[in-house]
C-alpha cells in the first residue's frame, strides 16, 4: 500500500527521527546522499524535491545538469546504521521545467520504470518479477596500493585454508569446500542472519543465506521474487545493509567478481518471470520444462543480445575474470534445464506454474541493477516480439555438462565476449533493442560506452603484479 506524505510524519514522529536521508544513485549504480533536518521535511518536499547537479553523477545530459530528486515516500525506511535517528528514501530525477518538471530519461531509476511502462504498451505482460541472488565476500582484513614503486593487494579471511598454521582451531575450510558448511567453519553466521534481519525490516523478504563455495569468505543471500522495479530499490538498499553490517562485525564485504584468484566468483544470477492480469506467462505443461513460446522467445532475445547485454550486467574489467571456465560461471551461449554451466539455467524446482521460471546465470552485482533489469527486459522483450527461437537458432537446449564436451565440440559453441571491452564494440553495434520507446536514451548508451572505455584504457596502462612473475627476467 502507497505511503502518504501523513505516513511520513507518522515514520518520523514514531521513532523520534531528527534527519532524512535522499539517497539517489550516479550511473554506475552507487548511492549519493543529501540529508536534511526532519523538521524542514514538509509536504512541499515531496513535491519540489531537492536540487543537485547530475553531472557530477556521470549523466551527460544535453539540458541544464541543475535538478530535482523527487523522493519517493513508498521507499521511506529507517535506517538501522545511523546513530542520529534517520528516515531514509530515494526517488527519482526531473528536469526542472515550467509549468511541470519532466523526468530526467537518463536517471537509473526512471529507465527502470520506462522499461516496464512498455512492456505493458505491447500487451505482453504487466509485471516482470525478478530474483537476484546476492554472492559477495567478506574478508577480515583487505588492502591495496597502487603507487609508481607498490603495486600490492592482500585479502584475508579468518577460515581459509591458507590461515590453516594460526587459525587452525576447527574453523579453517579446505579449498572450495565452504558450500553450505556449518558451525563452527561458519564463523560470519551471526553477521548473515543480521544482514537478513535487517532486510526484514526494511521491506525485503529473503528466502535463504548460506557459505557459497569458496572456503575464502565467500557467502549467498537470496531475497524473495519481487516486482522488477521494487527489485532494483532492493537491490541497492541489499548491497548498502550488507556493507555496513560487515563493517560492525570488523569486516569488509565486496561484491567484486573475482577478489582472489582461483577461487570461484561471484554472480548476480537473475530468475525471471513475466505475469499478467495476474497469471503466469511462461509456464506450458507441454512445453520445454513445462515452459511456454513465450518463455522460450524472451531467452531467445536473452542469447541474441547476450554479447552487448554483458556490457551492462558485467561493467567491469574484473567482470570477465570470473566468466570463465571451471567456477560453476557460465561461459557458453545457451540454455539448459539444471546445468549451470549455460549462460541460461531452467531450474528444475521451480513446478508451480505461477514460478515457472529461468534464470541468466552471468550478471554480478557491479552493475547498475537499474540498467541490468531494465536491459534484461528489453531484450527478452524484443525475442518476444521477433518470436526468436532459441532452438532454431542452435542454442540448445544443452543438457550436458558444457565444460566436458570435447574441444571440438566445444569451438562449435558460441562464447560470451572474453573481455569489457568485447562487450562495448557489441553494445555499440547492437542496441536498437534498448532504444525502442527510448527507454534506454541513445545519449546515454554513448556515454556509458565511452566512460568505460576511458576505464580500461586507465587500467590497462597500470603494470600488473603478474607481468612482474611472467616477464621481470627475460
Amino acid at each position: 500500500m502507497s505511503k502518504t506524505v501523513q505516513d511520513i510524519f507518522n515514520l518520523i514522529n514514531e521513532n523520534g527521527i531528527q534527519m532524512i536521508d535522499f539517497k539517489m544513485v550516479d550511473i554506475n549504480g552507487q548511492y549519493r546522499h543529501v540529508t536534511i533536518p526532519a523538521k524542514n521535511f514538509s509536504e512541499d518536499t515531496l513535491k519540489s524535491g531537492i536540487g543537485f547537479d547530475a553531472s557530477n553523477y556521470g549523466y551527460a545530459v544535453v539540458e541544464k545538469s541543475d535538478m530535482v530528486f523527487i523522493p519517493d515516500p513508498d521507499t521511506a525506511v529507517i535506517d538501522p546504521f545511523c546513530s542520529i535517528p534517520t528516515l531514509s528514501m530515494t526517488g527519482n530525477a526531473m528536469i526542472i521545467e515550467s509549468p511541470e518538471n519532466r523526468p530526467l530519461a537518463q536517471y537509473t531509476r526512471n529507465i527502470v520504470l520506462a522499461a516496464e511502462k512498455y512492456m505493458q504498451e505491447l500487451g505482453i505482460a504487466d509485471t516482470m518479477m525478478i530474483l537476484p541472488e546476492f554472492e559477495f565476500y567478506l574478508f577480515d582484513n583487505v588492502g591495496w596500493e597502487v603507487q609508481p614503486n607498490r603495486i600490492s593487494a592482500t585479502v584475508d579471511a579468518q577460515q581459509s585454508y591458507w590461515n590453516s598454521d594460526s587459525e587452525g582451531l576447527g574453523v579453517v575450510v579446505p579449498k572450495q569446500k565452504a558450500y553450505h558448511i556449518a558451525k563452527p567453519f561458519d564463523v560470519a553466521y551471526e553477521c548473515r542472519s543480521e544482514m537478513c534481519m535487517h532486510m526484514n525490516d526494511a521491506g525485503i523478504e529473503i528466502n535463504y543465506h548460506h557459505p557459497e563455495v569458496a572456503a575464502s569468505g565467500q557467502f549467498e543471500i537470496e531475497p524473495q521474487l519481487g516486482k522488477m522495479s521494487d527489485m532494483a530499490d532492493k537491490t541497492m538498499m541489499i548491497k548498502y545493509i550488507i556493507h555496513n553490517t560487515a563493517l560492525k562485525y570488523g569486516k569488509t564485504a565486496t561484491f567484486m567478481p573475482k577478489p582472489i584468484w582461483g577461487e570461484a566468483g561471484s554472480g548476480m544470477h537473475v530468475h525471471m518471470l513475466l505475469l499478467k492480469d495476474g497469471k503466469p506467462v511462461f509456464s506450458d505443461d507441454n512445453g520445454y520444462a513445462k515452459l511456454s513460446k513465450e518463455a522460450h522467445w524472451f531467452m531467445g532475445g536473452l542469447l541474441k543480445h547476450i554479447s552487448s547485454l554483458c556490457a551492462i550486467t558485467n561493467p567491469s574489467t574484473n567482470s570477465f575474470k570470473r566468466l570463465v571456465p571451471g567456477f560453476e560461471a557460465p561461459v557458453t551461449v545457451g540454455y539448459a534445464t539444471s546445468n549451470r554451466s549455460a549462460v541460461i539455467r531452467i531450474p528444475a524446482y521451480a513446478k508451480a506454474p505461477e514460478k515457472r521460471r529461468f534464470e541468466l546465470r552471468n550478471p554480478d552485482a557491479t552493475c547498475n541493477p537499474y540498467f541490468c533489469y531494465a536491459a534484461i527486459l528489453m531484450a527478452g522483450l524484443d525475442g518476444i516480439k521477433n518470436k526468436i527461437d532459441p532452438h532454431e537458432n542452435g542454442w540448445g537446449p544443452y543438457d550436458v555438462n558444457l565444460y566436458h564436451l570435447p574441444e571440438e565440440e566445444k569451438a562449435k559453441l558460441q562464447s560470451l565476449p572474453a573481455s569489457l571491452e568485447e562487450a562495448l564494440n557489441a553494445l555499440e553495434m547492437d542496441n536498437d533493442y534498448l532504444t525502442a520507446e527510448n527507454v534506454f536514451p541513445k545519449e546515454l548508451i554513448n556515454n556509458f560506452i565511452k566512460a568505460k572505455r576511458e576505464e580500461i584504457r586507465q587500467l590497462s596502462a597500470i603494470p600488473h603484479p603478474a607481468e612482474y612473475d611472467r616477464y621481470f627476467n627475460l
